[in-house]
């Protein structure tokens, strides 16, 4: 009987970060970090500007242009900025990195998972998940998970705490964006740490991450902001505990943003890995089904039909289900 994928097939994702959250203080003031306050979000009412689209009859029309913008845009929003005498944001969460990556959490089919678990299992004895670790390592080294609050930045300091050792040291603007191998000894020591913690089924692996960005006094920053329906605000930004924040969400996509093995690498660079190489603030899936190099077709292929995928796919697949997700049938 011909061997088919599991009805029930999911995997637990092994990169879990915690939420960032989001404190100010002064450059001349680093060493002293531990003791900053956490920067607030407050709400401000403002007048906005009509800027979208006119339809055709009145952008045509000069009277009507005149009259749609001098109607009231009025708008309430959340902002989050440092405070006028700071002018560093410091940027907290932990990674907890766990192993088991061939077994999956649930599979209703035994036989199918005995194949998985050889297959995937062969690879991470090969490979022991070096080219991986390498880039989740890179992507904490040169401050990704920043987003927005990287750009413009004077200086960036990443501390990186390994369990109970001393705090690595990274000049996030020392390491291009889309540089993501370790080319240094101390990148290396996180990049090992993450390896072992993927490759180890007994015991997981915690990493506290503090990024210190220099944006000058005042400045605005930039938590994550909230889907609110029917909301009278148009804008919420992430809290926890009255301290401005990024979800976990958007940490974990920015650490996990390695995949250079799709078509389009050349034109876009390196893009979360997502089983259809998914990029919503695009619009565009870069691994479509119908070019069988989307998860599903390489890892069917893989399981089912004997057919090992390129080096560089494999760890794809791999990356896919460190990520987590169900995938059955």
């Amino acid at each position: 009987m011909a061997l088919k994928t599991a009805s029930v097939l999911a995997f637990e994702r092994k990169l879990n970060s915690s939420d960032a959250l989001m404190y100010s203080g002064s450059w001349a003031d680093i060493k002293q970090h531990h003791n900053w306050p956490g920067i607030p979000v407050r709400e401000k009412a403002v007048r906005g500007t009509i800027s979208n689209r006119l339809k055709k009859a009145t952008a045509s029309d000069p009277a009507k242009v005149d009259a749609e913008v001098q109607k009231a845009n009025l708008q309430t929003v959340d902002t989050a900025a440092l405070p006028a005498e700071h002018d560093t944001l410091k940027l907290v969460f932990t990674l907890r990195v766990l192993g088991d990556v061939s077994f999956p959490s649930a599979c209703n089919d035994a036989e199918y998972q005995k194949i998985l678990q050889e297959k995937i299992g062969a690879y991470l004895t090969e490979h022991q998940c070096e080219e991986l670790a390498a880039r989740y390592a890179s992507n904490i080294a040169n401050g990704r998970f920043l987003w927005r609050n990287r750009l413009g930045a004077e200086k960036i300091s990443i501390r990186v705490k390994l369990a109970d050792e001393d705090e690595i040291e990274f000049d996030a603007y020392r390491r291009p964006i889309d540089q993501l191998d370790s080319d240094s000894d101390e990148l290396k020591k996180v990049a090992s740490y993450i390896r072992s913690g993927l490759m180890q089924s007994d015991n997981h692996r915690l990493i506290t991450v503090t990024a210190l960005a220099k944006l000058g006094a005042g400045q605005e920053v930039f938590p994550s902001q909230e889907l609110v329906q029917g909301a009278e605000k148009s804008k919420h930004l992430y809290t926890v505990g009255e301290i401005a924040g990024l979800h976990s969400q958007k940490v974990g996509n920015a650490i996990r943003t390695i995949d250079t093995w799709h078509d389009e690498v050349d034109s876009v660079g390196a893009i979360a890995v997502e089983p259809y190489g998914s990029v919503t603030s695009r619009g565009m899936a870069y691994r479509q089904p119908k070019k069988k190099d989307d998860f599903y077709n390489l890892f069917d292929n893989w399981i089912l039909k004997n057919k090992t995928p390129s080096l560089d796919q494999q760890h794809f697949v791999v990356a896919v289900l460190i990520r987590g997700g169900v995938f059955g049938e």
